[in-house]
């Protein structure tokens, strides 16, 4: 499975789904959830929280309304909006994110920093994780993981765990 690190925006990257680090609840108010639901439309806020709750440890899809997406994938990296996460609670949350892409059949992901915006993980401890899942993971279709952020330090962070 190929991984591949951009510096740049979740919404710009060609890919089958996109990766929303959520909460339970499903509500998209802040950082990269906001961010979805502003370009893509409340209609993926809405199925979100239809499917809610939704543990950590487990993850959705819902539409992705009127973003060039398939889907997005909502998986939880704390049980509320705005609580700090953990470690565990990422890797978690990464491993449900690949674990239902790949049941689908997609072949590509992009995944955004988890649980280092609100969710407050430090970021050389959340790349870490990040990059450890995934290379764990045994994917039946899953081709090509695109990790992708604005955040300069975590896509260097990445970087430097991916060799």
């Amino acid at each position: 499975m190929e991984i591949v690190i951009i510096e740049g925006s979740l919404l710009q990257v060609e890919a089958d789904v996109i990766v929303n680090p959520a909460n339970s609840l499903g509500y998209m108010g802040g950082g990269v959830a906001g961010v979805i639901k502003r370009a893509g439309g409340s209609i993926i806020e809405e199925e979100a929280v239809s499917k809610a709750p939704i543990p950590v440890g487990s993850a959705i899809i819902t539409t992705a309304g009127s973003l060039p997406f398939k889907g997005v994938i909502h998986a939880p990296t704390m049980e509320e909006p705005a609580m700090a996460t953990t470690e565990e609670k990422v890797r978690k949350a990464l491993r449900a994110s690949l674990e239902l892409a790949d049941k689908m059949g997609f072949k590509s992901i992009a995944i955004p920093g988890m649980g280092t915006g609100v969710g407050r993980l430090p970021k050389d401890i959340a790349a870490k994780a990040m990059i450890e899942e995934i290379e764990k993971f045994k994917p039946v279709n899953l081709e090509k993981v695109i990790l992708v952020d604005v955040d300069k330090e975590l896509v260097q962070k990445w970087r430097e765990y991916a060799r």
